[in-house]
Parts: C-alpha cells; structure tokens; sequence
C-alpha cells in the first residue's frame, strides 16, 4: 500500500467481495479481496484501522491526483453533510475517509482504494471501502 503522488486517469471500478465491516469486524483488520480487471487475479487487501491510508484531501486538494468532479462522479465519495465539514468537502458516509494505492500481484496493474473508518453512531463503528478503481 502506498500513497498516490501524480495525477492518475481512472479507468474503472473492480469487483469488491466484502466493503462493508462493522465493529468487531474491524479488529484487528478488514480483510477483503478484489478482482483485477485486466487478469481476474483475485487480491487480497487489508486494511488496519487508524494505520492504513492516507487523507482523501491529498487527492483532491488543488487537483493533484484527481479533481473533486472526479471522485463525485466515479462514487468515490460524496460532498460532506454540513455537520461533519471539519473532515473535508469530500467523504464516505460522512465518516474519516481514507485512499491507498496497491496492485495486482500478477499482472502490477495500478490500483485506488477509498474507504472511511470511524464511529457512526455511540457503539457503531464502521469502516465503509467505497471501492477499488483501476488507474493509469
């Protein structure tokens, strides 16, 4: 996992086997898999709360990696309610939203993760990956 440092031009979204964990789940990872759209290699990611991303603001700040537009219109993310706009125009479920970037083990192609973490309501946490987009 790694972070995205030049602008990236997404090509499309590969298929998630598990985005939605909550509480337990989460402990000590969440572990899921996608399938690459070039090879169909089924890969593993894992995800360590308050370890594992980094800010989406890195992403759509001065459109470094990609423009706010894009992540709207790809369903990254959605504009942050008014009440939550200390984490950021742009979020998931209006929680602390995280990116990474990975690849497929066997053919390297590039890949985005977005996914948010965080206490949803007192005794709900919820980490939420919105998903996994194939980049060039």
């Amino acid at each position: 996992m790694y972070s995205i440092s030049r602008k990236i031009k997404l090509v499309k979204p590969a298929l998630v086997v598990k985005n939605h964990f909550i509480n337990d789940e989460t402990i000590p990872s969440a572990k899921t898999k996608f399938t690459c759209c070039d090879c169909s290699h089924e890969n593993t990611i894992e995800i360590f709360p308050y370890e594992t991303g980094f800010p989406i603001f890195q992403v759509y700040n001065e459109d470094r990696i990609l423009s706010k537009s894009e992540l709207l219109n790809n369903r990254m993310v959605t504009e942050t309610s008014q009440r939550m706009i200390h984490l950021g125009d742009l979020t998931v479920n209006d929680l602390p939203t995280l990116y990474f970037g990975t690849g497929c083990q066997v053919c390297h192609s590039e890949y985005i993760c977005v996914f948010s973490y965080g206490e949803k309501q007192p005794g709900l946490t919820v980490l939420n990956i919105s998903g996994v987009w194939k980049y060039e």
